[in-house]
């Protein structure tokens, strides 16, 4: 492995390509310098994965300098992270039609602390909690680990890491190994504000895309979401709402009455602040270079150079065709089968696939409310300049 790193530093003035891998291979050598010597700590089992990705991201690379098929084994996994109704569904479909990626979605694997209220209800085809929950959650397994013969004086918390990162790996993999392809990712909404934490912890050579919308979009997309596969009573104020929006979308705004109900909105700018700022401030901190950031308006304005720019990230073909492949099978028309983009089916899960939506749909009350709640953050991302909007 080390000869194969040195051989890149010599290939590697050829081209943008080869010096890219060429970097890795110097960091490579660096870590390895490092470590000679250095007694196992307390992680072997996830050092050994994150030195097991390094070697196979180098060799990978080296075949593709020198125009060789890619070797096997060391599959690189990744996560699709975002806040509901960002653009998650939109981008796993783009990343699933490269045709070495596989992605799907939602496999919930991080998420500690959040569960269903209805665990075992008949016919309920939600998750009740991650995996990762449902594994610390698990009362005979903490019991095992800590009366086990084999590791009753060990920390119970390290081995349910560790045996999460398997149960993870055996999900992910198994799956990839069905499709020929060579790199695996989940993309799942934001549950928790801790979730860059979890992925640190389990999987510390994974890489993590983070999509982000305008919050304001992304509540309003959710409160037609919740209108066409949510729990509406028959007769609710929200049911009124969603009446008289379908009647006329201008009705509601021309008489000054929001599209949300009672403190909805209030409490989907508090979730769109606390999860997605808790993702920008841990992503770049603990993920370095394995973070990356795209925003659901730059997909819109310009496709071609975003996601070009994700398959490089992910070390997959990022040429003309795998790009519009990529964007081809995930266009707006696609998806939605025959619409353009902009034109409207409210009862659709692809509704409009616009964005700045929010203009037209919040009412003064409604920017106080997300003001109070988000307008730091909103000013932080770029979306506002300033308080004054």
């Amino acid at each position: 492995m080390l000869r194969a790193a040195r051989t890149l530093l010599e290939v590697g003035r050829e081209n943008r390509e080869a010096r890219e891998a060429a970097r890795t291979a110097r960091t490579f050598l660096k870590r390895v310098a490092e470590g000679v010597g250095a007694r196992p700590g307390r992680h072997v089992r996830r050092q050994l994965a994150l030195k097991d990705a390094e070697i196979s991201a180098l060799k990978k690379a080296l075949a593709r300098v020198r125009g060789e098929a890619s070797p096997a084994g060391g599959t690189l996994v990744f996560f699709v992270v975002g806040q509901k109704k960002s653009g998650t569904t939109w981008l796993m479909r783009m990343l699933d039609a490269h045709p070495e990626i596989l992605c799907k979605g939602e496999g919930r694997f991080f998420g500690t602390g959040w569960k269903r209220e209805a665990l075992k209800e008949s016919g309920v085809q939600e998750l009740p909690s991650s995996l990762h929950e449902a594994l610390l959650d698990s009362e005979y397994l903490r019991c095992w680990i800590q009366r086990s013969v084999w590791s009753r004086n060990e920390d119970p918390e390290e081995h349910l890491t560790n045996i999460m990162r398997m149960v993870s790996d055996y999900f992910l993999e198994g799956e990839l190994l069905k499709t020929g392809k060579t790199l695996v990712g989940d993309k799942s909404p934001l549950l928790v504000p801790g979730t860059i934490k979890e992925v640190r912890e389990v999987y510390p050579e994974a890489r993590v895309i983070h999509i982000i919308r305008d919050g304001r979009d992304a509540a309003v997309s959710a409160m037609h979401h919740t209108w066409n596969f949510g729990n509406v009573r028959e007769n609710s104020k929200m049911a009124e709402k969603r009446e008289a929006y379908r009647r006329n979308p201008l009705e509601l705004l021309e008489a000054d009455q929001s599209i949300f109900a009672g403190n909805l909105l209030r409490k989907a700018a508090w979730e769109w602040t606390t999860l997605v700022g808790s993702v920008v401030e841990d992503g770049p901190k603990l993920l370095g270079d394995n973070y990356r950031e795209v925003r659901y308006e730059d997909l819109l304005e310009r496709p071609g150079e975003e996601v070009g720019k994700l398959l490089e990230f992910l070390g997959a073909r990022s040429d003309e065709r795998a790009v519009g492949r990529c964007i081809g099978t995930a266009s707006f028309e696609k998806l939605s089968e025959g619409r353009k983009r902009g034109q409207e089916d409210p009862t659709s899960f692809f509704r409009k696939g616009v964005a700045g939506e929010w203009r037209n749909v919040f009412t003064r009350r409604d920017r106080r409310i997300f003001k109070e709640e988000s307008g730091e953050l909103l000013v932080r991302l770029g979306y506002e300049k300033d308080d004054n909007w």
